[in-house]
């Protein structure tokens, strides 16, 4: 049986302990972010997610979505439960105040997001694209657009959607064929099929709002001659109503492997009136603000999946009565020992729960960056924060989902034959799972992006805000005798995470085969070695908390640092040796053979 109760106490401990959210409420337009209200604001999102979007998982999942004549419907209870999840403000808690937002922290907003992923990630997609879109808007978009839009899109009245790919291209958006015609009247006309377009059509919202990559009349070639526009599904009239039904129509839903209540759409643009959002050619940068947004969502999806299959192993470890330990009974009582008492599930509950809080940890570093970008007065500052976020974006959006889809098979390896059988709900959470690792750009398209763009970007300057900090900390925390479990398996993985970025920046400088090749075992080598050093933070925060009156906890804390440090960082010893062995065992071989 499904079972999940909000981590508030890890989460608290996160945002207060370990990253100090009083920095944030210093911050300008933060101020109302108090500790207190924080708290509170975490405790009101846990009662929504557990009591009105965990009930409609299972039956998003038997039910899905139903498509007739170009309309789709939500399963049951999708519509009713969006209406109180807007009518309660939760879409517009970290969105800009001057639109109708809260204007709280985007770290709080992401805990939240966590909940919603964990209790119904299907249902969370809709309101999730929203957001993406309204940044999207709100960067490029002309003041125009901003009105007209915007606060209907906050208050969740509308909603949004990213129209990327189409049949002949997914990753390689270069191939687009969309065109935008322009109009006299400033607008133009898009034509076009998009396919695989999350919540494109749905019955919870008045209007969608389509974000549509197309090209000009006179686009270059590639990915060069991309533009961007916003596309309504209904027409709004001058006085903010809603007119005429746009020239965009669903064509069909996918039959998918998972995330069943989440509307896939076929969009067919004919003849639409849409609004060009930036500049003319420039689409992918406006359409970059929408997808890295979209990554952290993405990454968010992996924790909070994987949250929720361990709860679920957990529970089931502690009651399933299967065997005895070989150490002996431990129940005599009883006709066999809970699975707990085993080692082998023991170690895939902590490989589970050292993931999962160690990728909440990580995530949260990369939120607060996002937040001093946003909110901080010092363009310096930003500008460091913003490097770092980019840097690490790539490497939580692989790591987790990667993360999230190990952890939620781990789950169903626990349960057994039960966890097979889908009366147990376990199985649903490996289907939904599995896309976290597709959408939003392949996970091997984020370690491209990682060793190609992020490394070299300004002459390797991100690389510095993570590569600093750790080194420093290590340098500093290296004589505390209480450390030092911690402090020298991190040291020794740093050192190879630094050997390799070296050797690929070297190497792919004269063969980007071999920078190519290295991508997906470096991106995995970085995301354990940002595990490593959050896990050793956690880890000297709980200690030095360990005396006062929540020993449980911090001692749960320290120990799941102990297992992470000598159970699962040293695969970056394997990884280190794989990328480094170079492209020729994969480019050498003959294209015939495969």
């Amino acid at each position: 049986m499904t079972t999940y109760s909000a981590p508030l106490r890890d989460m608290r401990f996160l945002y207060h302990e370990l990253y100090d959210g009083a920095e944030l409420t210093g911050l300008p337009g933060y101020e109302e972010a108090t500790p207190d209200l924080v708290d509170a604001v975490l405790e009101e999102a846990a009662k929504f997610c557990e009591n009105e979007l965990l009930p409609l998982n299972r039956i998003g999942d038997e039910e899905g979505c139903t498509y007739e004549n170009g309309v789709v419907r939500t399963p049951p209870g999708f519509k009713a439960a969006y209406e109180a999840y807007t009518e309660a403000g939760w879409p517009a808690l970290s969105v800009d105040p001057e639109y109708g937002g809260q204007g709280m922290p985007k770290t709080l907003d992401f805990l939240i997001e966590e909940m919603v992923c964990a209790t119904n990630l299907a249902f969370g997609t809709y309101p999730g694209l929203t957001v993406g879109a309204f940044n999207a808007i709100k960067a490029h978009g002309s003041d125009d657009l901003k009105q007209t839009y915007l606060p209907n899109m906050v208050a969740g009245k509308w909603s949004g959607t990213m129209c990327l790919t189409e049949p002949q291209c997914g990753t390689d958006l270069g191939m687009v064929r969309t065109r935008a015609v322009p109009q006299d009247d400033g607008s133009f006309k898009i034509t076009g099929t998009k396919i695989f377009i999350t919540a494109g059509e749905h019955d919870m919202t008045e209007n969608i709002i389509h974000l549509v990559l197309a090209k000009l009349p006179d686009a270059p070639p590639g990915i060069k001659g991309i533009s961007l526009f916003l596309v309504p599904k209904f027409m709004v009239k001058e006085d903010g109503s809603l007119g005429a039904r746009n020239g965009v129509m669903c064509g069909s839903i996918e039959e998918k492997m998972g995330i069943h209540g989440s509307s896939t759409c076929v969009m067919n643009f004919d003849d639409a009136t849409g609004w060009l959002v930036g500049v003319p050619h420039k689409g992918m940068r406006a359409m970059f603000t929408m997808m890295n947004a979209a990554r952290m969502g993405v990454a968010c999806q992996g924790i909070g999946l994987g949250e929720a299959t361990y709860q679920m192993a957990a529970t089931y470890a502690k009651e399933r009565l299967q065997g005895r330990s070989v150490a002996g009974p431990k129940h005599p009582d009883k006709p066999a020992d809970p699975l707990i008492v085993h080692p082998d599930i023991r170690r895939m509950l902590l490989t589970m729960r050292a993931y999962t809080e160690g990728n909440r940890a990580l995530a949260l570093w990369i939120t607060r960056a996002l937040d001093y970008v946003s909110k901080h007065p010092d363009p310096a500052v930003r500008a460091d924060h913003e490097d770092l976020a980019a840097l690490l974006t790539p490497i939580a959006k692989a790591f987790f989902t990667d993360c999230g889809f190990e952890v939620a098979n781990l789950g169903v390896q626990i349960h057994g034959g039960m966890g097979f059988i889908r009366e147990t709900g376990v199985e649903q959470y490996v289907r939904d799972a599995r896309i976290a690792q597709i959408y939003e750009g392949a996970n091997g398209v984020q370690a491209l992006d990682l060793v190609g763009r992020k490394l070299p970007m300004n002459m390797g300057r991100p690389l510095r805000f993570f590569f600093h900090p750790v080194s420093e900390y290590i340098e500093a925390k290296s004589s505390d005798p209480a450390l030092m479990e911690f402090i020298m398996p991190l040291a020794k993985s740093f050192g190879r995470l630094q050997q390799a970025t070296g050797w690929i920046a070297q190497e792919g400088m004269k063969d980007p085969e071999q920078a190519a090749a290295a991508a997906s075992d470096y991106l995995r080598l970085f995301g354990l070695v940002a595990l490593a050093y959050v896990w050793t933070r956690m880890a000297e925060v709980a200690l030095a908390n360990m005396d006062g009156g929540e020993r449980e906890f911090y001692a749960a804390k320290v120990a799941t640092a102990r297992f992470f440090m000598k159970r699962l960082l040293p695969q970056s010893s394997a990884l280190f040796a794989a990328l480094m062995s170079g492209a020729d065992t994969l480019m050498d071989f003959e294209e015939a053979a495969f």
